[in-house]
């Protein structure tokens, strides 16, 4: 795959990932238990930690993306609520997905290629099953 397809994947899996960010204006949101959990918290938690870990293996792999998956971590964790415990929740998965991979790679190479390749499929599929729970 050449390096420009690749882009358009990349910002096409952005724009996928981009439309979690409407889950916290959504009546699902709102509903929940008392200590906050909502139904889709698997599926978030998860795409959480997706973020952490593509967000250290494209910058690896020298994506020059800056930190378009930070942000996003940002977006999502602002659109999911003010609870503390939540947050730190979200966080946490976002962080340890970064760390994880940052012991595990220390250079690109292809099993790190191959990693990105298939958090960006799982991340656009948690994102249309999110988006989808949303509306």
């Amino acid at each position: 795959m050449g390096r420009s397809m690749r882009q358009r994947r990349a910002l096409t899996i952005l724009a996928v990932f981009s439309l979690v960010a409407t889950i916290g204006a959504s009546p699902l949101a709102a509903q929940g238990s008392a200590s906050d959990g909502k139904p889709y918290d698997v599926k978030l938690l998860r795409l959480a930690e997706i973020l952490g870990a593509v967000h250290y293996l494209r910058e690896l792999c020298g994506a020059n993306e800056g930190q378009i998956w930070r942000n996003r971590m940002e977006q999502l964790i602002e659109s999911e609520g003010a609870a503390p415990q939540r947050r730190a929740r979200l966080s946490t998965r976002f962080n340890n997905g970064y760390r994880s991979y940052s012991r595990t790679y220390q250079t690109c190479t292809p099993s790190a290629q191959t990693a990105i390749s298939r958090f960006l499929v799982e991340g656009a599929k948690l994102s249309d099953e999110l988006a989808a729970t949303s509306q």
